[in-house]
């Protein structure tokens, strides 16, 4: 099987390149990025633009070459993989929610599994074509910390209105607790060993009152600026799940 489950996870500053341009982001101006709930997701999808085929052509090629860490021949591979595993070239969403069921047999991912499918489907046509899903791949396995921190706030941003409330923090982190097994969740740190502890406590880092909503560069730049809240927004894989993902890969 080639088709692996994606998670917010492993989010650090890389390297003092990467941090520049991190820190080139907090000093921008404070005009609002939009997005609405049909189009922009993430800034590095934005430039690919959406295409109708799942069809491996030559302009998709380029884009994907330009746009991810894969050389041509590595996305020629994935993609003869990919149409073995799905011939009609998408994956649905019960098909992706299955996948993530079977790598946490002692947990209910189903949640999360719908929040991530749907910030990876960005044409919301309710299916991951091989386009969505290799840059997915790419983000999740390798991309740079401001990608992963905009597809962050696409997770967060349920109803993709362009803001993050309490409650959709709430529920996000409601569906990471999903995933973590009762007897380790027991040994999380008291004043986040609850859904709505955890939701709580990344809602004070961000200095917001009840009604409050968050924009996505003050997302941004909360996390840059509190290494607690790029913590808390994660899910942190145990050993086993990291396991099973590595020899998935292989």
């Amino acid at each position: 099987m080639i088709i692996i489950p994606f998670h917010l996870n492993g989010l650090q500053f890389e390297d003092e390149a990467e941090e520049r341009k991190l820190q080139r982001f907090k000093a921008q101006t404070q005009e609002e990025k939009t997005r609405t709930k049909k189009g922009k997701r993430f800034k590095f999808l934005w430039r690919m633009g959406n295409t109708k085929s799942s069809a491996l052509s030559k302009e998709l090629l380029e884009e994907l070459k330009s746009n991810t860490k894969y050389s041509e021949a590595e996305l020629c591979t994935w993609y003869q993989s990919f149409l073995k595993e799905c011939p009609g070239g998408k994956i649905s969403k019960q098909q992706f929610e299955g996948i993530y069921a079977s790598f946490f047999p002692n947990a209910d991912p189903t949640a999360y599994a719908r929040h991530v499918f749907r910030s990876f489907d960005t044409n919301a046509d309710g299916t991951l074509d091989f386009k969505e899903y290799i840059v997915a791949l790419h983000l999740t396995s390798g991309g740079k910390t401001l990608q992963k921190l905009e597809w962050a706030f696409a997770l967060y941003d349920v109803d993709g209105n362009g803001t993050i409330s309490k409650n959709e923090i709430q529920e996000i982190v409601r569906s990471i607790f999903n995933m973590i097994p009762v007897d380790d969740q027991k040994n999380l740190p008291e004043d986040e060993n609850t859904p709505e502890k955890r939701a709580e406590k990344i809602w004070e880092f961000f200095g917001k009152k009840e009604n409050d909503k968050i924009s996505e560069g003050e997302f941004i730049q909360g996390v840059m600026d509190n290494k607690d809240i790029l913590r808390l927004i994660q899910y942190d894989e145990p050993q086993k799940i990291k396991d099973k993902l590595k020899e998935k890969k292989q």
